[in-house]
């Protein structure tokens, strides 16, 4: 967890080189890892021992300072996409986080997740993927047959640089068809952003191009309920299209009644 001081320091680091990169009514700002030293020293700040922490911090801890949030096109927000080897571009989105909705309905759904596993998980966002894997849960909620193909996928993508997603899943459907899920997972104070799926859609693009893909995003709401969102790309950029909540629960946890309950639900 970053402490408050740590905050303030990347507050005034990003606030400077968005000043600097920054022309009015700019519609993306472009900026180099570099320059990020280069404020450093200039302002009299230690620099951060990885350049790239203070990126991380606005994706997915921090908001953006409001002088940056004030500059956005009306309407839109800033987030900071990859524009290639140690560049970066402030660009507009409609939504830059993805929050789990309060309004959705829990799904129950038998807990499968070995007992020794769950002792010694080390992480939320590992813990995260090992629940999605033993449950089944990215095949329940895409209706596809998936099989893991690989975890903390790191790859270069045209125009991008060097990009990870969490895991990547392919699956058939019962007509034949080939999905590639690639699988953003967050836990403890970290959100999800737009980013990571945005990311997700272009590293598939190039490296599973015959293959439909569906970005997931998993956030961890309680220590066993899961939201799992599926995005579409649209002609505005990248959309939620579906939102699920799962409960992990004991087998005799599950109800006649809940069972009627999803059995209305598919009609």
């Amino acid at each position: 967890m970053e402490s408050t001081s740590t905050k303030n320091r990347y507050n005034q680091i990003m606030e400077e080189v968005f000043r600097r990169h920054c022309t009015p009514g700019a519609k993306k700002v472009t900026f180099e890892r570099q320059s990020i030293f280069e404020v450093c020293h200039d302002l009299g700040i230690a620099p951060p021992k990885n350049a790239g922490d203070v990126v991380y911090s606005f994706r997915y801890r921090n908001e953006l300072p409001e002088s940056i949030s004030s500059c956005a096109p009306k309407g839109m927000e800033w987030i900071i996409m990859p524009a290639g080897p140690g560049r970066y571009s402030f660009v507009p989105t409609a939504r830059a986080r993805i929050v789990p909705s309060p309004l959705i309905s829990e799904t129950k759904v038998p807990d499968a997740t070995p007992g020794v596993i769950e002792k010694y998980a080390l992480s939320d966002e590992q813990a995260l993927l090992a629940k999605l894997r033993y449950n089944r849960l990215i095949d329940i909620f895409t209706g596809v047959t998936c099989y893991s193909l690989q975890n903390h996928l790191r790859t270069t993508v045209p125009d991008m640089g060097q990009v990870e997603t969490d895991e990547v899943y392919v699956g058939v459907e019962r007509r034949g068809t080939h999905y590639v899920f690639p699988v953003q997972a967050k836990g403890g104070k970290d959100k999800l952003s737009i980013v990571q799926i945005i990311q997700d859609f272009y590293l598939c693009q190039a490296k599973f191009p015959h293959l439909i893909c569906r970005p997931i995003a998993a956030q961890f709401m309680g220590d066993d309920l899961i939201a799992l969102f599926a995005f579409e790309q649209s002609d505005d950029g990248f959309a939620v299209e579906a939102e699920k909540h799962y409960r992990l629960v004991p087998p005799d946890l599950i109800s006649a009644d809940d069972l009627e309950s999803y059995r209305q639900r598919s009609q």
